[in-house]
């Protein structure tokens, strides 16, 4: 999803492109994204396949969840097992929800226990656009990013004060409302939002579920955010980032009366001091901590309480050298991790990760080069990531590239300390993935073919019988046992003819667990999106198509889940300079579908909202 402008970077990338020496081409308004190198660039300089979604494409989507806004870019899939008030599972190119990294403006969320980022909790409204770069990026970013890293940056304010503000309403008596101020003023930015959503939601799981309970399965969400800097000389500023997300969710738990339910806190906070130390040399140094809380009442009972609550504190340096037309970066980083829970008692509560990471990008004429290595340190020891790729312009719109890069995944605690399952012996999953892409992106038309090959070893399995003696184990456990495979094609375009704009993605992949020869679970081997928009007199309106071959739900490839074709159609309309009205209805056709088994998904459902100061 290619724009012609340039998105609204995070504080101190905005600095860094207005210091550095330009490298970009001499064309009108390229977009300028971050993640791919952790320093600005132009989106058709990035060697890793990005894509950047702009906020006026979030804000014309309607979407009211940013699940639901994923769901639709190429390479992703989804799997949920309920409502939008259950926690999803992302799938980036086949990889796992754990073997992807998810960032807040620099800052990782996501839980230790799990590995995996509660995207139920993280609010659509503070967002103002979001990095997908799809590969690995361990040598950037340290364990975990082995199928890729999705970004998210949250409103800066820019201007004069703005006021934007929604509510709406919809299908299972949903309520929605949301509101955001956002301005800066001599040298002072600030970008504040919050917002609530309720919902009385349908049953969780289906009839044929152990767990089934035909009573609706509700949920309460509520958001805030703030970002606040100050740039008291010319190239220096300082700020602080705030996000909290919470959500109040009911799920099944058989025929019982109480009110089963589960509650997630995720909150961020970080601060920062953006510094330009020689006009060649930018600093960066970020202090940051992130909580991820998750409760669960199965009963009335002490014992069906449940808790478990992480927290990250990290510390970062990054500094970028301009060199030329070449950016060098040095960065060293610490990571801190703390579980608590109620449930069983920990051997080791906490780890910490040292790291020290290079890279290297230039430009020679109409080559593009890029290298990184990293070096990370924990209880799990010492492991080195690397990576190279290499970019060729054929003209300006035309180029090639190709890289190589090596990952890994630490275990989660989980996986090394959940008693009766876990084994602090569990080693690290490692990756080697190559690939190779062609993009064209000219005026209105831009189209990209790329094919990858990332291949996995030690993947953590859960295996049965377990090879730790112990009748504790006998029900399986986390073991370093498998070879996987995640190879594919992914191909994109679109054409924008007038007022009309056409798009389409397909993907066609073989996630596959090498070890067993089965198709790893919950993830098709062809998937794709199709979509056509309208944005003329004060009309915007479009129709979006998704598509998904069979999945199976199990290891053992036994539970099939069929493939499944969705259309989901949105329209807004302005009603004065400042007013509009937006209109979404998911799932048109009142199909039904599964993205786990047993698991219920959302049949037809309508959402209007009015909405004030959005363009």
């Amino acid at each position: 999803m290619n724009s012609h402008r340039i998105t609204r970077p995070a504080a101190w990338t905005s600095l860094a492109l207005a210091m550095a020496t330009p490298t970009l081409h001499a064309e009108p308004a390229p977009t300028v994204v971050v993640t791919a190198a952790r320093t600005p660039q132009a989106l058709n300089e990035a060697i890793s396949d990005t894509i950047s979604i702009s906020a006026e494409q979030i804000a014309a989507s309607g979407a009211g969840s940013i699940i639901d806004l994923l769901q639709r870019q190429r390479g992703i899939e989804i799997a949920r097992t309920g409502g939008s008030g259950t926690n999803a599972t992302v799938f980036l190119r086949g990889a796992n929800s754990n073997q992807n990294v998810v960032l807040v403006d620099g800052v990782r969320i996501g839980s230790s226990t799990t590995g995996a980022a509660n995207w139920s909790a993280i609010p659509l409204s503070a967002i103002d656009h979001i990095e997908i770069v799809y590969g690995p990026l361990s040598s950037l970013y340290g364990a975990d990013a082995i199928g890729g890293v999705i970004q998210i940056f949250t409103r800066k304010g820019q201007g004069a004060a703005t006021l934007t503000a929604s509510a709406g309403y919809g299908t299972d008596n949903t309520r929605a409302a949301e509101a955001a101020v956002a301005g800066s003023l001599q040298g002072f930015s600030y970008a504040i939002s919050a917002g609530k959503e309720k919902s009385d939601g349908f049953s969780a799981t289906r009839p044929a579920s152990s767990s089934y309970n035909p009573d609706k399965d509700g949920y309460d969400r509520q958001n805030a955010a703030a970002r606040l800097s100050y740039e008291w000389a010319e190239g220096q500023e300082i700020g602080t980032q705030l996000m909290h997300g919470s959500l109040s969710s009911q799920y099944d738990s058989g025929a019982a009366t109480f009110d089963v339910r589960s509650i997630a806190a995720l909150n961020s906070v970080a601060f920062y001091s953006h510094n330009q130390l020689l006009p060649n040399w930018l600093s960066a140094v970020q202090v940051a901590q992130t909580r991820d809380d998750g409760s669960t009442y199965s009963s009335a009972t002490a014992s069906g309480y449940s808790q478990i609550n992480t927290k990250q504190t990290s510390w970062s340096w990054q500094n970028d050298i301009t060199l030329g037309r070449d950016v060098l970066q040095l960065l060293l980083e610490r990571r801190k991790e703390e579980v608590e829970t109620n449930g069983y008692q920990l051997t080791s509560p906490q780890r910490i990760t040292n790291s020290v990471a290079a890279s290297y990008n230039a430009r020679r004429g109409e080559q593009l080069f890029n290298a990184s290595i990293r070096r990370d340190r924990s209880i799990y020891g010492a492991k080195n990531t690397g990576a190279l790729g290499y970019g060729y312009f054929f003209s300006p719109a035309l180029r090639a590239s190709a890289s190589y890069g090596t990952s890994f995944r630490a275990p989660t605690y989980n996986e090394l300390y959940y008693p009766g399952y876990g084994n602090a012996a569990n080693k690290p999953e490692l990756g080697k993935n190559g690939e190779i892409g062609l993009h064209y992106d000219q005026n209105d038309r831009s189209l990209s073919a790329t094919y990858y090959r990332n291949r996995l070893t030690d993947l953590m399995v859960n295996t049965t019988p377990c090879p730790y003696v112990g009748s504790a184990y006998k029900y399986g456990c986390a073991y370093n046992i498998n070879h996987a495979l995640l190879a594919g094609l992914t191909l994109a375009a679109s054409q924008q003819l007038g007022a009309y704009t056409f798009s389409a993605s397909a993907d066609w992949q073989d996630p596959k667990d090498e070890t067993s020869g089965k198709q790893l679970a919950r993830r098709s081997k062809q998937h794709g999106n199709l979509a056509a928009d309208y944005n003329g007199a004060g009309w915007k309106a479009g129709v979006e198509v998704q598509l998904s071959g069979e999945r199976f739900d199990d290891a053992a490839n036994k539970a099939r889940l069929p493939g499944y074709g969705l259309v989901n159609l949105y329209a807004s309309y302005q009603l004065n300079r400042d007013w509009s009205a937006l209109v979404r209805w998911n799932n048109v056709g009142d199909k039904q579908y599964d993205l786990a088994r047993n698991y219920t998904t959302p049949m037809g459902k309508v959402f209007a909202a009015l909405r004030y100061g959005y363009q």
